[in-house]
Parts: C-alpha cells; structure tokens; sequence
C-alpha cells in the first residue's frame, strides 16, 4: 500500500483556517505452546529482556497508533509523555494472499514494526495488533475458509507472541455475510487455540448503537459460541448526530450493550464488561463532529461507571494540535496541548 493512502478511513485535513477531507482511507501453524506458561502471570519476557506492562486494567487503554503514515512519533516518547503502557498498533492486511504483513506489504519480522514493538517492551510496555481498518486489501477476504484465516491471524500472534488481537472490521469486510461468518468462526479456532487471548472486534455504528449489519455480527459471534472479550463501536462518521460527540457515544454504548445483552443472554453488569468504544479525537471525517476533550471525560466517566473492555481512539498520530499544512491524520485539528486526549484515555483502569 502506498503510505500516503491512510488506510483507515477519511481524516479531516486542517491547513490554516481551512478544512479539507481527504480520502483515508490451510495449515494452522501450532499456537505458540499455549503461551509458553506466560499466561499464567499478567507479565511477558521480551525478545529485549524487559517485561511488559501488566494485566487486563492496562491494556483496556491502548490507543491506536498507526506507524505507516501520518509522521508518527516514537512509541517510547508517547509513553514517557503520558503514561500509556499499552498501543494498538495499525494495520495488519493482505498481501495480495491469504498472508498477513504491515500495510500488505511490510514484514511481520525484522522490519521496524517488529523494532518498534521491542522498544515498546523494553519501555514497559505492550501491544494490541489491529487487523483490517477501513482501506486495503482485507485477509478476511482473501483467505477463503475460516481454517486459513485463523492461520493468517495466527501467524500474527505468534509472530510477537501477542496477548491481545482486535479485529477492524469495515468496509467490504463487514457488509460481506460470508466474510462476517468466516472472521468469527476464525476467531473462535484462535481463541481455541491461544487460551488467554483477548480478542476486540471493532466496528462502525449509529448514534443509537450497531447498525442491522452490527447486530447480524454480534449474534453471529453469539450463535457460534465465540467467547469474545469486546464488541467495540467506533462512534463517529455518523453522517448526522444531534447533541455533543459525547452524549452521542453513551447512546451508541448503550445501545452496543443492548445488544450484546440480548444476543449472549448476558447480564447488564456482564455485557456491559464485553463492550467496549474506540472514538477519534479532534476533528473528524464530518464537518458537524468535533469530539472535544471534554467529550473524551464524559467517555471516560461512561467506562469508569460500568467496567467496559476497552476505551480506545484513532489516534495518538492526531493527539497534537495541527501546524501550518499539517493534515487531518498526523493532527487533531482543534487547539490541544500535546497528547491531552491520550492522558485522558490513560486514566481507565478497567
């Protein structure tokens, strides 16, 4: 892919007083001996030595970095400025093949996605992997069984000895009934055979909640057993909202949780804690949304209420205030200090 096609979704471009939008866009490999005996504590040796940040708490709060585009700072820097130990690190995609690399074209290993994972770790640190995202060419399409996308995802896992996985689910990848079976089946053989694992699977929504094709995904995931840690909205591009950016994210929280209770037979208390919200900060694709920081405290207020699995953002590329010809992706769009969304997403322990 080439690195000025953002690949997740459109971003709001700032330049001046101007906003512009730009366009953003079968063997299964034996799971690495269940962990090594690593699960066993909330701790992971590095290849560095180091080792990682600790337990579930932490890990709810991994925002997203994508280190492809959008002049990306240093992980390490990220983590010394505020706090965060964990990141969501964007996107694992196809290479044309049921094979998974960094953008589709990066490798898994030896390249300096794997050199930014170990300096992660050997600040403390951890990841969260992100497959899919909005753009690009999706393995849930390109593997054909849900057999060879397990392996695809697992190559992923055992390649950084992963305790957590978010599936980005969008675009042609989500509309596709087949291909919405495919990736929760695949997920649950991962689960199977990585006990342990998080999984995340993240996903676009209305104001109210999941769309119909949402629901379909949740009790696709219910009906087939799938044990997963956290159905996550992303709660912005609603094509029209009424109210802040903030009351509008409770509402689609609420409505995940609806529909996550009905579809599991959940409690509240239960499915509350298998939902979970990835927002955008600043400025985003819409020319009515701003979600501000204070909209990120009301989130923050929501998830500390109810335990949610994961309160995360796109992205801590954007957490910076734009300067003169600054874009949408490398930039929130809106006055900030640097990282002041991040320091808020920092605070949720789980």
């Amino acid at each position: 892919m080439h690195p000025a096609a953002p690949p997740r979704r459109l971003v709001a471009v700032v330049v001046g007083l101007s906003c512009l939008l730009l366009p953003l866009l079968g063997h299964l490999p034996k799971a690495y001996a269940t962990m090594n005996a690593h699960e066993a504590t909330d701790a992971y040796d590095s290849p560095t030595g180091r080792t990682t940040a600790e337990g579930p708490g932490a890990m709810a709060a991994a925002p997203y970095e994508y280190l492809g585009w959008g002049n990306p700072q240093k992980p390490a820097d990220v983590m010394a400025a505020t706090g965060v130990k964990w990141f969501t690190l964007a996107f694992i995609l196809s290479d044309g093949t049921c094979n998974p690399k960094w953008d589709g074209d990066r490798p898994l290993t030896g390249g300096s996605d794997a050199a930014a994972i170990d300096a992660i770790r050997a600040a403390g640190g951890d990841i969260v992997v992100s497959v899919g995202g909005w753009s690009g060419n999706k393995l849930g399409q390109k593997c054909t069984s849900a057999s060879a996308l397990a392996g695809a995802y697992q190559k992923v896992i055992n390649a950084y000895h992963l305790k957590a996985l978010d599936i980005d689910i969008e675009d042609t990848e989500f509309s596709n009934a087949t291909v919405r079976q495919r990736v929760v089946d695949a997920l649950k053989i991962v689960k199977n055979a990585n006990p342990g694992i998080v999984t995340y699977v993240t996903m676009g929504t209305t104001p109210t909640g999941p769309d119909a094709t949402g629901k379909d995904l949740i009790k696709r995931g219910a009906a087939a057993g799938l044990d997963n840690d956290g159905w996550v909205i992303m709660p912005f591009d609603f094509g029209g909202h009424t109210g802040t950016m903030g009351a509008a994210t409770v509402s689609a929280l609420d409505g995940l949780k609806s529909a996550v209770k009905s579809a599991y037979g959940y409690s509240d208390d239960a499915a509350y804690r298998h939902i979970g919200v990835s927002s955008m900060n600043g400025k985003t694709d819409e020319t009515d949304e701003t979600v501000t920081t204070t909209d990120f405290r009301t989130i923050l207020g929501y998830a500390q209420q109810h335990h949610i699995a994961r309160y995360a953002f796109w992205s801590v590329n954007r957490d910076r205030a734009c300067g003169s010809g600054s874009d949408g992706d490398a930039c929130s769009g809106v006055s900030q200090s640097p990282y002041e969304f991040t320091k808020i997403v920092v605070q949720y322990k789980g």
